[in-house]
């Protein structure tokens, strides 16, 4: 492997079928009956492919389709190509030349991309998975979490029948999408049909201090365990008076972008729970940064996604695997969005449970005509 050096980089923005609609507080994620786009990527190196996904979410983050592609496109994918595919901790550092960090790390969807497309391809040229080429998998299944975000107590209980029919025991509530009162009610339209599941709350930067202390004080008679990114990513004063003064252990997600956002939260003893979101840091290599000093500071670890299809799917079921996140994670893609790019192998799923791919790299075969044939843009560098 240590002869591998990047010799190309393609960028594909495709266009994938909706199963269903999907909202949080920042807007739309999923409409049903419009195709959703990803950016896919496939890495050439010494004649081994890897192939990465970015998830446009402009509801939840700046990074767009236009943004993803061409920042990959005019940016990254030179400053990738010619280096050693090994090195993974110097393409991270190749991209900060090209692409920045403001506050906190730029672009990391965009780069996300890259960085699994790299370990793709790394765990082909052994031949082994992720688990084995990190010498570290502590799970070889993961518990996930069935995402509720409906607007009336009704279409909430229908949520979960759904969610129980499909065999899953979980369940994540989007909440800040409509005034405080209506959201208790949802959540607890989703405890009285779930009476016994694990329920954690999202909030996605939609609460002030008061709004979310008045929730999490209402929350916790639900029996709800986490409350999850209740304000803004940035409000790192506001999240340490949460901390201290609410009764549910406060999780982080848009808040931690690079592992050293949560070294600040730590520092401040202002988390409780550190989210795990790969594309969300920048892919898996400084993903396992971020789990490590979690683990390390003593902080529970929860897992999370952006509706990545099969590819991101994949790449987070190794990183959960590898960290032994044993509580029900939200990988939600296969509620939303279906991968019509994969080809035999893919990651089996079963009443709510996720094997962890044991194929050689992610573990999940693309179909490379699909890919052609559902592409909009396709670039070559």
């Amino acid at each position: 492997m240590e002869s591998l050096v990047v010799e190309r980089v393609e960028t594909f923005v495709v266009e994938l079928p909706v199963i269903r609609s999907f909202s949080i507080s920042g807007g739309s994620v999923t409409t049903t009956g419009r195709p959703t786009e990803r950016v896919l990527v496939k890495v050439t190196a010494g004649g081994v492919t890897g192939w990465g996904e970015a998830t446009p979410t402009p509801a939840w983050t700046y990074e767009t389709v236009e943004s993803i592609s061409t920042t990959i496109h005019g940016y990254l994918a030179p400053a990738l190509v010619g280096r050693p595919a090994w090195d993974l901790d110097g393409a991270c550092a190749a991209y900060e030349k090209v692409i920045n960090r403001g506050l906190t790390i730029g672009s990391p969807i965009a780069k996300s991309a890259l960085d699994i497309a790299l370990h793709d391809l790394l765990g082909r040229a052994a031949g082994v998975p992720l688990g084995v080429l990190w010498g570290q998998r502590r799970l070889d299944r993961v518990t996930l979490g069935w995402i509720v975000a409906g607007q009336t107590a009704d279409e909430v209980r229908r949520a979960v029948e759904e969610g129980r029919e499909q065999g899953y025991g979980a369940y994540k509530v989007k909440v800040g999408l409509h005034d405080e009162a209506t959201d208790l009610s949802v959540v607890a339209a989703v405890r009285e049909a779930a009476p016994g599941a694990p329920i954690w709350v999202d909030a996605n930067q939609a609460y002030t201090v008061d709004g979310a202390l008045r929730m999490a004080r209402r929350l916790v008679d639900l029996d709800v365990t986490a409350f999850e990114q209740p304000l803004p990513a940035n409000d790192v004063t506001g999240l340490r008076r949460l901390r201290d003064l609410s009764p549910l252990p406060v999780a982080l997600d848009e808040s931690l972008r690079h592992p050293s956002d949560l070294a600040t939260f730590v520092k401040l003893d202002a988390v409780d729970i550190a989210i795990a979101k790969v594309q969300r840091s920048g892919g898996l290599t400084l993903s396992r940064r971020l789990c490590q000093l979690a683990e390390d500071a003593g902080l529970r670890v929860m897992g999370s996604g952006l509706t990545d299809t099969d590819l991101g799917f994949a790449a987070s079921l190794h990183l959960f695997a590898a960290f032994g996140v044993d509580t029900p994670v939200d990988l939600n893609g296969r509620q939303f969005v279906r991968s019509a790019y994969v080809g035999g192998r893919t990651v089996e799923v079963k009443d709510g449970v996720a094997l962890v791919p044991t194929g050689p790299g992610l573990g999940v075969e693309v179909d490379e005509d699909a890919v052609r044939a559902l592409a909009t843009t396709h670039w070559i560098v």
